[in-house]
């Protein structure tokens, strides 16, 4: 593609582009691209910038960290009993892409009021697990899974398809980064280094498990109906590649199997995507 005449080139990377922001953008609740702004809580060119700016990444990251985070009861029984998940699971990844892309990249009050209007959601989402155990959105140590969970997974699948020699500086500087945010939502502890974001995952896993509910919510996730036709190709491949990004206990836990023979094509196939998305959105340089 890199060598389609520019004639050519230009409605095609718009169509692309135009695809996926109907996908992560709802117009009909009047949602817009999200304005890159130079007073944004993260200085433009940060670490972070980086890491959340990669379309292919980003879908391939959320996916995976939403396997992962389903595996904590407390979590899973926040989708089951308070999330649409069953009729509007592409709603619910499209308000979490939005929540992500508004406090990195939007003006700061913007991101600000994004985090308070979660907070806010956080207030009525409670509950009480199968076995007597009360639980809440707000609780800071369910906050910190969910958010160590995104963050490993956002950087890892970067790492994998956008950045391979990203060095162990740089991801420190993305937790640190990322910190900001978790800790305004109510999140403690708080990784700010990849060491202690992977000692967390491994202090909380013996708390983790999988039962019927989770396997139904996974199934719903990895096999929800694409958005459109043309999306169904690109959809399952996201899934396939979510699947792959996962630790192996976490796959294992989930009764998901290792394509070893599959691998090589999976990751090809997804470095070709976000390749091409890149291309896409270089040719047209709007809010992402």
């Amino acid at each position: 593609m890199a060598l389609m005449p520019a004639f050519a080139a230009r409605p095609l990377q718009q169509a692309l582009v135009g695809r996926v922001r109907a996908i992560f953008n709802d117009r009909t609740r009047g949602e817009k691209p999200v304005v890159r702004s130079a007073e944004a809580l993260f200085p433009e060119g940060s670490v972070i910038w980086r890491v959340h700016g990669d379309v292919t990444t980003m879908m391939v990251g959320g996916v995976s960290a939403l396997l992962v985070q389903m595996l904590h009861p407390a979590a899973l029984a926040g989708i089951w009993d308070h999330s649409t998940f069953r009729d509007d699971m592409l709603g619910r990844l499209r308000r979490t892409a939005r929540f992500i892309a508004v406090t990195t990249y939007a003006q700061k009050d913007d991101a600000l009021a994004a985090i308070a209007r979660v907070r806010d959601v956080h207030d009525r989402v409670s509950g009480t697990l199968a076995d007597g155990t009360p639980y809440s959105a707000n609780d800071p140590q369910l906050l910190a899974w969910v958010h160590v969970t995104e963050a490993l997974c956002f950087l890892d699948a970067w790492i994998a398809y956008g950045e391979p020699a990203m060095s162990a500086a740089d991801q420190d500087a993305y937790f640190a980064q990322f910190a900001t945010i978790a800790r305004r939502l109510g999140a403690a502890p708080v990784p700010e280094t990849r060491a202690e974001a992977e000692a967390l995952i491994a202090h909380m896993r013996p708390a983790l498990q999988a039962d019927a509910r989770t396997h139904e919510v996974a199934r719903l996730v990895l096999h929800q109906k694409a958005p459109s036709p043309a999306a169904a190709p690109i959809q399952a491949m996201t899934m396939e590649a979510a699947v792959d990004l996962l630790p192996d206990w976490a796959r294992a836990m989930h009764a998901l199997p290792t394509r070893h023979l599959r691998r090589p094509a999976i990751r090809l196939s997804t470095a070709m995507v976000a390749g091409t998305l890149r291309w896409a959105f270089a040719g047209n340089r709007r809010p992402a």
